[in-house]
């Protein structure tokens, strides 16, 4: 729990059910920041708050080590990476964030030099003995080496692994000490605004890579007074600050009274989008002062919310509860009356479910756990989950990547496809033919076969069971089902004790390494929670990593993912094609392909809000 000895600002009472806190609870709250100057930046009207909801629970909001998709969503309007993504540039565009300019490089692609925006301030912390401190590159030095800390085990490590010069002595042998002010010549403050990296070898994703929430700067102060749990007390220069934090409840953001004079640039705009971009030219970022975000698991309490005007836009529309909004793909009238909008788009994410290769039962590389693995595969019917769970929602899967990232091949087809007959076939010749009393199978040495399957504690994921067991048991295999919280599953996932777990990717960066590296040995323990360890899958992605986007590459990525199916420690299921639902009182409104969340661009028409029926 953070502590402060500031009053709690005001909550508007403009959140439904939701806005009425007695003081207990209040109490409860966890309060952020060490002093709360009062709003006084002409970027942010501290009249309006935004109400948005986050579909799953959020973790502790270290950059180094966040990676599900509500974390990130907080932690991208907290801490600044270098760069970012410009807003409506099609094809996506990056910009500078903290820098001024782009960066300068050297001819041959090894040498990057960032000259960082003079003034630019973390919010006043006790750290700093309660006042602003200014950003610095030695601040970028700390918060990219901290990557390397094998304590936590960061997700976003193979942005860096044995790519910046020098950085083996950032990774020590198993059991030596590792020492973040180990100076490496990839990685270095030139003075106290410049920032170089050197490169071993030229990477296609490095400015991706620093457009990351994982890159975004903390301080050192800050990192140590809480060394504990830097999760706890999320400090940065971004545009949003935290005021209340309930954990797994409610989370309120507050614009960030210091934040840089920041402006809209308009980039990249088709003409579709011009509109928005007219209405953002020149003004100042953020627009709205205040965003109040509320966690919710159930999916029908999500919809159910936003159509009682709790929350000011349903971002996506669950699949399964598609029959609540849409018919026939379309916005049911009843909702169109009432001027909400639909916004529809195929987001660069992939579902896909792992088994982890280490286990006892499920996991290993001899034949007959091939052979298990991939007869799980066979009795996935991909066009059911389609059809029933997604309705429609979503596209089939046949490799990792999904269509519009860069390595993408539209013509790759799995080798894999429903095939139950076959799938029993396979489990009878490789000795799991002996059934027992209830017709289930057992082992090749008579224990019984059951797999367990961690799945999540809301209705969704009960709606997911019932469509795996039906799939195992129809080629005879029984299964149990334990639920939990999603960062509580991925914790255990990254300690390999979770046998195997239905999740997705989103694109931290649009280009096929992104999804590759999920399997990546020496990922495992991070993002690798299937932990595949395969020196041919890892040495196709070496070569590849060392690839521009090209033919080349393209077909080693189609090797890579034979691999996947030979082996099968991933079942690739589905791309979604996500529907978010408005109310018409949103303004600049844009699903952003990479980014998580737009809560900085967005406005709202409190005449229009109020007004509405």
């Amino acid at each position: 729990m953070l502590k402060t000895n500031v009053t709690l600002p005001a909550i508007p009472r403009q959140i439904g059910r939701h806005a009425a806190f007695s003081k207990g609870l209040l109490a409860a709250l966890l309060v952020v920041t060490a002093a709360l100057a009062s709003f006084d930046t002409a970027a942010a009207d501290v009249t309006k708050t935004l109400h948005v909801l986050l579909a799953e629970s959020e973790a502790g909001m270290d950059p180094a080590a966040a990676s599900d998709a509500s974390t990130l969503s907080i932690t991208e309007n907290i801490f600044d990476p270098l760069l970012r993504y410009a807003y409506l540039a099609r094809p996506l565009q990056l910009q500078p964030n903290t820098i001024d300019g782009m960066p300068q490089v050297s001819t041959d692609r090894l040498t990057y030099t960032f000259r960082l925006k003079p003034g630019t301030q973390f919010t006043p912390d006790t750290a700093f003995d309660g006042k602003p401190r200014e950003l610095t590159a030695q601040d970028y030095v700390y918060s990219i080496k901290r990557l390397y800390d094998p304590a936590l085990k960061s997700p976003w490590l193979f942005l860096f692994e044995h790519k910046l010069a020098g950085d083996d002595a950032l990774l020590p042998a198993s059991g030596a000490h590792f020492d973040i002010d180990t100076p490496i010549a990839g990685l270095q403050a030139l003075d106290r605004h410049t920032l170089q990296i050197r490169l071993q070898r030229p990477d296609n994703n490095l400015l991706y890579a620093l457009a990351t929430p994982a890159t975004g700067a903390v301080a050192r102060e800050v990192m140590q007074a809480h060394a504990g749990n830097p999760g706890s007390h999320p400090i940065g220069t971004g545009p949003y600050r935290i005021a209340l934090w309930q954990r797994n409840d409610r989370i309120l953001l507050e614009a960030n009274t210091g934040y840089r004079s920041t402006q809209f640039e308009a980039a990249g705009v088709n003409q579709a989008d011009a509109p928005i971009a007219d209405a953002l030219r020149g003004r100042q970022l953020p627009i709205i002062g205040r965003i109040d975000i509320k966690i919710m698991e159930e999916q029908q309490a999500r919809v159910l919310g936003f159509l009682n005007r709790e929350f000011d836009y349903l971002e996506p529309l669950p699949a399964p509860l598609t029959d609540m909004a849409l018919t026939g793909g379309k916005l049911q009238p009843a909702l169109a009356a009432r001027g909400i909008v639909l916004s529809t788009v195929a987001t660069l994410r992939t579902f896909y479910l792992w088994m982890n290769m280490d286990d006892p039962v499920l996991g290993g590389y001899t034949p007959e756990r091939i052979a298990l693995r991939r007869a799980i595969a066979m009795a996935y019917r991909q066009s059911e989950d389609i059809r029933v769970l997604d309705h429609g929602m979503a596209l089939a899967a046949q490799s990792p990547l999904p269509p519009d990232v860069l390595g993408y091949d539209p013509a790759y087809r799995s080798s894999l496809a429903y095939d139950p007959a076959l799938a029993r076939k396979l489990l009878d010749r490789f000795g799991y033919r002996v059934r027992d009393r209830s017709g289930y199978r057992t082992r090749r040495d008579g224990r019984p076969l059951t797999l367990q399957m961690h799945t999540l504690a809301s209705t969704t994921g009960r709606l997911r069971d019932e469509f795996w067991r039906r799939s195992l048991e129809a080629i005879g295999i029984r299964v149990t089902f334990k639920s939990d919280r999603f960062a509580e599953i991925i914790k255990a996932s990254r300690l390999g004790a979770v046998q195997m777990f239905e999740t997705n990717w989103i694109a931290d960066f649009p280009d096929g390494e992104n999804f590759f590296q999920l399997l990546y040995g020496p990922n495992i323990g991070r993002a690798n929670y299937a932990r595949l360890h395969l020196p041919e899958y890892d040495r196709l992605f070496e070569q590849a990593r060392a690839l521009p986007d090209s033919p080349q590459r393209t077909a080693l990525y189609a090797r890579m993912s034979r691999l996947i199916e030979g082996y099968a420690p991933w079942i690739v299921r589905t791309h979604p094609l996500e529907a978010t639902l408005l109310h018409p009182w949103v303004r600049n409104y844009r699903r952003h392909p990479v980014e998580n969340t737009v809560w900085r661009y967005l406005d709202i028409d409190a005449a229009a809000r109020k007004a509405a029926p």
